[in-house]
């Protein structure tokens, strides 16, 4: 049974200090995945204080790009660095964890205005042959945030959220996990949603993110996550070692 297990940037770094690692949350995290004995792990992290404060100097995000080759660098040296930092912490506990750089894989396209796309929509495009391989080899492949090949834009970002979603159906995940700084998405009262089922469930209290990110907070994490063939869900660092033993914790997200 897959399961894709996304370590949000918000959880493995201070996001309000550019390239700063939160050791003590990384610690947690990877000592519940250590400990779960689950086989067949794909691990996502987001950008954090590394790619997202690169990304905003540069002006790149999801939707706006750039051809500077040297501003595209430094995102994806700053995503990588964070990366080396994930991978290492978790070789340290026995975790057979190796990378996989999505600016050596992926690509976008634009789409065009019809069967349901909007003009300027962007398809994802990401083989996982790769990935499916170090699975079966036994390895515990980590992807994360980075910049992308964009045709007509350079290089735009592809998130964290984009890529458990393409990890989730390329793979036919069974077990979908999204580990924030929150125990849930919040409605209006400040209450954990036990489950949504459409956007609309939450599009009132949804707000953008306190800190830098160029992604688009937990509005784009519930789209993203709504457009998946497999129930996901999100929940604070605490639940990562209940999720991996097969429990619910937080919001279950299903839009199926």
């Amino acid at each position: 049974m897959t399961i894709v297990l996304k370590l949000g940037g918000s959880v493995v770094t201070d996001k309000d200090s550019p390239e700063t690692v939160d050791d003590d949350a990384l610690s947690v995290a990877v000592e519940a995945i250590a400990t779960s004995g689950v086989s067949d792990l794909v691990v996502v992290h987001g950008g954090g204080s590394f790619g997202h404060h690169h990304a905003a100097t540069h002006g790149v995000s999801t939707t706006e790009g750039t051809s500077d080759a040297a501003g595209a660098l430094a995102i994806h040296a700053a995503m990588k660095r964070l990366n080396d930092a994930v991978v290492s912490r978790l070789q340290s506990r026995g975790v057979p964890a190796l990378p996989v750089h999505p600016l050596s894989l992926a690509a976008r396209h634009d789409t065009d205005e019809g069967n349901g796309k909007r003009s300027g929509d962007a398809a994802l495009s990401l083989p996982l042959d790769s990935t499916e391989t170090l699975l079966g080899e036994g390895f515990v492949p980590v992807l994360h945030g980075d910049v992308v090949a964009h045709a007509g834009r350079g290089v735009t970002v592809v998130s964290g959220d984009e890529l458990v979603v393409r990890l989730a159906d390329g793979l036919r995940a069974e077990r979908v996990g999204l580990c924030s700084t929150v125990p849930g998405v919040y409605d209006e009262n400040d209450a954990v949603v036990d489950e949504i089922r459409s956007f609309d469930d939450v599009a009132a209290a949804l707000g953008e993110s306190e800190s830098t990110d160029v992604t688009g907070g937990m509005a784009a994490k519930v789209r993203a996550l709504l457009a998946m063939d497999a129930p996901a869900h999100v929940f604070g660092p605490e639940s990562v070692g209940p999720f991996l033993a097969g429990e619910s914790p937080g919001t279950r997200i299903d839009g199926r």
